[in-house]
């Protein structure tokens, strides 16, 4: 919306947001892991069905407007059956970052970027990674 990161979180967008991409990702049969804002130290609302299959760890919170950011409270309001967890353990293999707020901390090694054409929503900057295997051995290793 072209308001500094994390001082005008706003419902609508993070709905239309959610309306758009939730969907999708369901069909795909995958699991979306929302980062909450840095008052909330960066934790992930995620479905309590992801958070037992890989076994992550719950956290007691409730992300609200000001303190999570508009994301996460949709991600509540919106999952089957929401929780909060403290990291999903570098699990995530690919992901959307709007905003740059850093999602590669979540990602597995190695995190490479996913150059595309569109580099924005509204006035926020999109980055997209994804993981790929690492590269191991020197010179003489073939890939």
């Amino acid at each position: 919306m072209g308001y500094h990161m994390g001082q005008h979180s706003t419902e609508d967008v993070a709905k239309t947001l959610m309306n758009t991409i939730l969907p999708r990702v369901r069909e795909k049969g995958l699991f979306l892991a929302c980062q909450c804002c840095e008052h909330l130290n960066r934790a992930l609302v995620v479905e309590r069905e992801c958070m037992e299959k890989y076994d992550f760890t719950q956290v007691s919170v409730k992300p609200a407007l000001h303190a999570g950011g508009a994301w996460s409270v949709q991600a509540m309001a919106q999952f089957d059956d929401p929780v909060v967890v403290e990291d999903i353990k570098m699990r995530a293999r690919a992901g959307i970052d709007i905003g740059g707020v850093f999602i590669g901390m979540h990602m597995k090694p190695v995190c490479v970027p996913i150059h595309n054409e569109n580099t924005k929503i509204g006035c926020a900057n999109i980055t997209m990674a994804r993981q790929r295997p690492k590269l191991i051995g020197g010179e003489r290793a073939q890939y």
